[in-house]
């Protein structure tokens, strides 16, 4: 057995341990604890300091790796005592994290493939972490089959954040994928619907298809592939199949976009880096505000599904509705503007009409300005097709906050970009900026 092989299956049974928090509750952080003052005080070599050590460690005679682990471990217990995060989350985690290094590198050994890495820690540690929340559940003497599809559901949503941290950080940083995908499961936990586990299956499999595609197709990275797979998912099962055609609709049209002329775009300077593939950045500049508008309207819905920690605030939802719709309007409207406008002449820059070179911030063309209402419109169709409040002069509402949202990217392109900030801020801003416009303007006019 490879070496990294062994150091990960030793990490793997020191996650085992959070078996334990059901029986012991609080106490259960104490052999973390233990073990991360042992690492830092007392395990300098020797057998099992080699067994533990990343490559690395042995010039500084010190386990980072497994220091941050264990006391990661230690904090997710511990806050689970003192809040109200369900004790078979920081189980899951854990467990998660655990295991799913071991399939990283069991992966590894079979394969240099990337991608065949990423799906090893997804795979293995979401698996893990929904058989351990499991078994935490029937320890703790609950009922384990109503959770089986949120158990499946959170297990792969927690793995695709882990890969996706995972492509990020170093070996040694499991303590911040532990408790940021603590975090999320918890997080989640609290919006999870009634789906059922056909329909998170379902939802799996659809997002990691189309996700898989943009990757062969070059439209996304790996990062952008985990970022849209894991937002796809999540939008499946908290929002539904009309929220998920939203969505895809804006990746796929998009990505298609950025494809249009490339080569012409790349001689004028003006292609995106990459050969167009969305990175993680790009897929959450253009589709964050959107994404957490979901995350919004499943909160402003979740009453009743016994969560006793949320507060009785009555909060309305379709107001978040109208953010989503008008966050994507303004992506897609945005995108098809400067990956179609680009590869025309006659650019003027939008604060002065002006005459400038093709790709200066905040230059448009009729074009593309012609291409970005097509796309917003295309968003305001699927909006009056697919959601029942929307009618006509709402879906006339998305269409004006994705025009308000492209003409803001293109005023703070003229003004800001480049200077006090970046492309990517940029976007979020200006979908920050349609989402905000649709959800007033409903509320307003008394449609939310």
């Amino acid at each position: 057995m490879a070496r990294p092989v062994r150091r990960a299956g030793a990490f793997a049974g020191v996650g085992t341990l959070a078996l334990a928090v059901p029986l012991l509750d609080e106490a259960a952080a104490a052999p973390f604890a233990a073990i991360a003052a042992i690492a830092a005080f007392t395990l300098h070599d020797g057998p099992v300091f080699d067994l533990f050590a990343r490559p690395g460690e042995h010039r500084e005679q010190r386990l980072y790796g497994l220091i941050g682990f264990t006391l990661a471990a230690t904090g997710l217990v511990l806050l689970s005592a003192v809040s109200a995060m369900d004790a078979w989350i920081p189980v899951g985690t854990i467990v998660l994290v655990a295991y799913g290094n071991l399939g990283v590198q069991l992966a590894r050994q079979e394969t240099g493939d990337p991608v065949t890495r990423v799906v090893g820690f997804t795979v293995v540690g979401g698996l893990a972490c929904a058989v351990a929340g499991a078994a935490a559940l029937a320890v703790d003497g609950r009922a384990v089959e109503p959770m089986v599809a949120e158990l499946a559901f959170l297990g792969a949503s927690g793995g695709l954040l882990g890969a996706l941290l995972r492509t990020y950080l170093f070996e040694t940083d499991d303590a911040y994928v532990m408790l940021t995908v603590g975090l999320w499961l918890w997080l989640l936990s609290t919006l999870t619907t009634d789906a059922t586990l056909v329909w998170v299956g379902g939802a799996l499999a659809v997002s990691a298809a189309l996700g898989y595609a943009s990757y062969a197709l070059e439209t996304a990275s790996i990062t952008g592939m985990l970022t849209g797979v894991t937002m796809a998912l999540v939008t499946i099962v908290l929002g539904g199949i009309g929220w998920f055609v939203v969505l895809i609709s804006f990746f796929g049209i998009g990505g298609l976009a950025t494809k249009f002329r490339y080569d012409e775009k790349l001689e004028r300077g003006i292609a995106e880096d990459d050969a167009g593939a969305r990175s993680t950045a790009n897929v959450l500049a253009n589709g964050g505000v959107g994404f957490v508008a979901l995350l919004a309207y499943a909160a402003t819905t979740a009453a009743g599904l016994g969560h006793p920690s949320l507060p009785a605030v009555v909060v309305p939802s379709l107001p978040f509705l109208f953010a989503f719709l008008g966050g994507f309007a303004t992506a897609m409207g945005d995108t098809l503007s400067s990956e179609v406008g680009g590869v025309f002449d006659g650019v003027r820059l939008i604060t002065t009409l002006q005459r400038v070179e093709p790709g200066t911030d905040g230059g448009i063309t009729w074009q593309g300005e012609v291409a970005g209402l097509a796309g917003a419109g295309f968003v305001a169709l699927l909006s009056f097709a697919l959601f029942e409040p929307v009618g006509a002069t709402e879906a006339g509402i998305v269409l004006l906050a994705g025009f308000v949202g492209m003409t803001a990217d293109s005023l703070l392109g003229a003004t800001v970009e480049g200077g006090w900030l970046g492309n990517e801020a940029v976007n979020s801003l200006a979908t920050l900026s349609g989402a905000v416009f649709a959800a007033v303007a409903a509320v307003a006019l008394g449609f939310a």
